[in-house]
């Protein structure tokens, strides 16, 4: 009798130890989540800016000029970059005033064009614009409006601008979209999705603009799911459907001969008429919280979408008639970090996004069959690069890997690439001009990257 006694007081034990440790890491978790927004480490004050000195707009060689680059997959135009990070990369410049306040985090992505680096941020009361020296980081102007914002995950902004023939055009998370003179901040127009029937999302609108010849283009949702304005008038061209408006941008596609978009908003996948928003087709993709965050990736007239919460992906084919899923499975649920085709297969990370036990998989893209999979990288976000995957964790560890389909190859990393103290980094890597920009709420650090 004694020992089942001893026996149930060591599982009691073991149960206790267990519940604690459980009860801890998900109080830890529950924590980062919710603090996410909130500012860390060091903030300075925003400086004066050189605005009697502003040099003339250019190009560069390998400009990034929105989300996911000109082409929208992700891939970077700089060849012969370094491989071997043993010794660390170097670091040009960092700023860290990019948000103000206490809960002003902005999970915008930087915009690269020529010798100019353009950044979304925030102050107490205002969504801003910042336009910085790439050279040295010097602010050459800031521009920006009054708004309230909502301070989950951040009362900045989520959107990344687009740079379009010296103008740049930006999206708040309350649902302004503004238009900005490149040269010197001049605002040019400015309209709110609200006022044509948009509605915010839980966590703020995050659909990054998108320039289609004439026309503005972006998830609005409410009776409004999409909209696209005129882009030197701000006036509204269409609208299109109704529902949430979920956090991914559209995606400019040809199908049957006609230019389309993919919308993938916050319950649903939706191929519309790009010249008039009609909705060919519109199939349901139910996730929780509608968060349908990855950007939709297109392979000739497919497209592999993918969202978390344990949801999955799917591979569908398209034509004008209608949206035909090829397979759906589990191998990859990525919250909102972009996947890469290359060569047949697909390279994406899988899990949630403020957990840093995620994993990062290939998968063959006709069959969705698990190729290999890999917890070496943590949970983060990518850019292609010279041949190579360049990907950063949310803990702001830096990691390069060759793409291959039979095997998992990293080639190098560096640490704490963002500091000490980061949780979580949600913004991807830019590389562009030969430099490395990573950003991480009120902070930019650039590194070269040949």
């Amino acid at each position: 009798m004694k020992k089942w006694l001893k026996r149930i007081g060591v599982v009691v034990a073991l149960a206790t130890t267990a519940i604690v440790f459980a009860a801890f890491w998900f109080r830890s978790e529950l924590s980062i989540l919710i603090n996410s927004g909130n500012i860390d480490g060091e903030q300075n004050p925003i400086p004066a800016p050189c605005l009697d000195k502003l040099p003339p707009l250019t190009k560069g060689a390998t400009d990034w000029i929105c989300w996911r680059g000109a082409k929208g997959d992700g891939r970077s135009e700089v060849k012969g970059i370094r491989r071997d990070w043993s010794g660390g990369l170097n670091k040009i410049w960092s700023i860290d005033f990019l948000c103000q306040g206490d809960s002003g985090g902005s999970w915008s992505a930087p915009v690269v064009v020529g010798d100019r680096v353009f950044l979304c941020g925030r102050s107490d009361t205002e969504d801003l614009l910042f336009c910085l020296n790439s050279n040295d980081g010097k602010l050459l102007w800031k521009s920006g409006y009054k708004v309230e914002a909502g301070s989950s995950h951040g009362a900045g902004p989520r959107a990344t601008p687009f740079i379009d023939e010296g103008r740049v055009y930006t999206f708040g998370r309350s649902g302004d979209i503004v238009c900005w003179s490149g040269f010197d901040g001049a605002k040019a127009w400015h309209r709110n999705v609200g006022k044509e029937g948009g509605k915010e999302p839980e966590w703020g609108h995050s659909s990054s603009p998108i320039i289609w010849r004439d026309l503005l283009i972006i998830h609005a949702g409410g009776t409004a799911r999409a909209i696209a304005y005129d882009k030197m008038s701000g006036k509204v061209v269409w609208k299109s459907g109704e529902g949430e408006a979920g956090y991914a941008p559209l995606v400019p596609t040809t199908i049957d001969g006609t230019s389309c978009l993919i919308s993938f908003h916050g319950s649903g996948l939706a191929l519309l008429d790009a010249k008039t928003g009609k909705e060919f087709w519109n199939l349901p993709w139910d996730t929780d919280y509608f968060v349908n965050a990855t950007t939709p990736v297109i392979e000739g007239n497919h497209v592999f979408i993918s969202s978390g919460y344990n949801k999955g992906c799917a591979f569908v084919k398209m034509t004008k008639a209608k949206g035909t899923v090829v397979y759906e499975n589990k191998e990859i649920a990525s919250h909102h970090s972009d996947p890469f085709i290359l060569d047949g297969y697909l390279y994406s990370y899988t899990g949630q996004s403020f957990q840093n036990r995620g994993s990062f998989k290939c998968i063959e893209l006709k069959s969705g069959a698990l190729k290999w999979s890999t917890n070496e990288m943590g949970w983060g976000t990518c850019v292609y690069v010279d041949g190579y995957l360049l990907c950063c964790d949310i803990k702001g560890n830096l990691f390069l890997m060759k793409p291959d389909p039979e095997k998992f190859i990293k080639v190098s990393e560096m640490k704490k690439a963002l500091g000490p103290d980061v949780k979580p980094a949600w913004t991807i890597p830019v590389v562009a001009n030969d430099k490395l920009y990573l950003r991480y709420k009120q902070s930019l650090v650039v590194y070269a990257i040949k």
